[in-house]
């Protein structure tokens, strides 16, 4: 996993940019080691690999869509009226909530023909969302919010804190699976 350290601090723009790209990049690459019938294996009911990644990549959509517009983002949600979470507060919230995946994030089965194109998507999104991020300064990403299906709202360095570990998140789901 990327590391993510001293989490009671606030990450800089770039360690969460990297953080976030680097734990998202372990689970594309735990992903396409995979084989066939370990990326379509479920246990239990679980999702499959092949679901969990792609369930991964559909939380990421959103985000190509409302970070460009800065203006959007303040006159529609507002700025944060609250102290600033750490990576670890969110965390720890996130897990008081029901961690029922919305219906636009469930994913639909997903064969090993889709693990290409999945991955491919992934990048060029990763690519993206870290050039938007980018354009924030420390303070936009403070004050500016976006709401979370579960936690309602966030500030976009929170939000991000927390797509940072839902990644990780579900390649121990996938590797717990497949033991």
């Amino acid at each position: 996993m990327a590391s993510v350290t001293n989490t009671q601090r606030t990450m800089t723009k770039q360690e969460l940019i990297k953080a976030f790209y680097d734990n998202h990049k372990e689970m594309s690459d735990y992903i396409n080691s995979l084989t066939d019938e370990q990326f379509v294996y479920s246990r239990n009911g679980k999702w499959t690999a092949g679901q969990q990644f792609s369930h991964v990549y559909l939380t990421l959509l959103p985000f190509p869509k409302i970070l460009p517009s800065k203006e959007y983002i303040v006159q529609k949600f507002g700025k944060i009226d609250r102290p600033i979470w750490s990576y670890n507060t969110v965390i720890e919230n996130y897990f008081k909530t029901s961690r029922q995946a919305p219906q636009q994030f469930i994913p639909e089965q997903v064969s090993p023909l889709q693990k290409e194109i999945i991955t491919g998507d992934l990048q060029r999104i990763l690519l993206t969302i870290q050039q938007l991020l980018d354009q924030y300064t420390d303070e936009e990403l403070d004050t500016f919010v976006i709401p979370h299906p579960l936690l309602g709202k966030l500030t976009i360095r929170e939000v991000f804190y927390l797509m940072t570990y839902h990644a990780t998140h579900h390649l121990r789901q996938i590797e717990q699976n497949l033991e």
